[in-house]
């Protein structure tokens, strides 16, 4: 079985290659920068330097494979949405060109609803698009990325997160090694065909109220959640130098999965993955937040 990834070094496609890895399955891994790889893994992968924005580059180095992880790379201008639009089109390229019979495709929570989720709308133009195609396709729906309070580690190590969301609204948060998980039975697995949607919502649903909590018990660093107007979150992004659609984009996956949003699918055994928050904040953002620290545990 051939089966190609895109985004090997991402927070789920590294988990994704080791895994196949471990399958015994030697994958086509699609990279911009295959020196990025980890070099114990580098031997055991064909790894091809890709722009996933460039389709023809991306139908070749897909040519001989059975099944395709899909993942729409970072946005890389000003436009996130028609970057969506283009690595869209690449990925649809691939499927046509070499008759990829089985897709995964990484989407998130709220691209149900095809517009009005900022960002997660450039998501939902793939999802329609890979329907189009006619291959075998899961759309992976994502909770929110416990690695995204990476993404706002200075935050966090000062104490403070501000959001637009209300404090106590609970909304899935998931792993990203267990999405990975998921995503590699499903590429494994030649038993399903036709459209399939797959929640991957992790433990249990989380307020930000109760993800400080646990971010602090965790890290023993105290962590307050503060809800500020979307007017003071987009004028902090504009200030920061960020251009209008992007702020657009970022700021509309909160406000577009805020006000009634409920997820298409509910939770469920087959939704529900085991990490949990607790155990990835001890395990990952922990150790990140002493070696900014300088290796000082529970230093404000």
């Amino acid at each position: 079985m051939r089966i190609a990834v895109t985004t090997p070094t991402g927070n789920v496609g590294r988990h994704v290659v080791a895994m196949l890895v471990r399958a015994g399955v030697r994958p086509v891994v699609l990279a911009r920068d295959p020196e990025r790889l980890d070099p114990e893994i580098r031997p055991l992968v064909d790894a091809v330097a890709v722009d996933q924005f460039d389709a023809g580059s991306v139908s070749a180095a897909t040519s001989d494979v059975d099944a395709l992880y899909w993942v729409d790379p970072p946005a890389a201008s000003a436009d996130p949405l028609d970057d969506y639009r283009r690595a869209t089109a690449s990925a649809v390229r691939a499927v046509g060109d070499n008759g990829i019979a089985r897709v995964v495709f990484q989407s998130s929570v709220g691209a149900e609803k095809r517009r009005g989720a900022g960002e997660i709308d450039g998501l939902a133009t793939t999802e329609i698009a890979l329907d189009a195609t006619g291959a075998d396709v899961t759309h992976l729906r994502c909770g929110y990325f416990f690695s995204n309070l990476e993404l706002q580690l200075d935050q966090v190590r000062s104490g403070s997160l501000q959001i637009v969301l209300p404090v106590d609204h609970p909304m899935a948060w998931v792993a990203p090694r267990d999405i990975a998980e998921v995503a590699v039975t499903r590429l494994l697995s030649t038993e399903w065909h036709g459209r399939h949607v797959q929640a991957v919502h992790g433990p249990e649903d989380l307020s930000w109220r109760r993800v400080a909590e646990i971010v602090s018990a965790a890290t023993g660093r105290s962590l307050h959640v503060e809800r500020i107007p979307d007017e003071a979150m987009r004028d902090g992004m504009l200030g920061a130098g960020m251009p209008d659609t992007l702020v657009d984009a970022l700021i509309g996956m909160s406000t577009g999965l805020r006000d009634g949003f409920v997820a298409e699918q509910p939770r469920s055994v087959q939704s529900t993955t085991p990490t949990t928050l607790a155990c990835w904040a001890y395990d990952v953002l922990r150790p990140r937040l002493r070696r900014a620290a300088g290796g000082e545990l529970g230093a404000r």
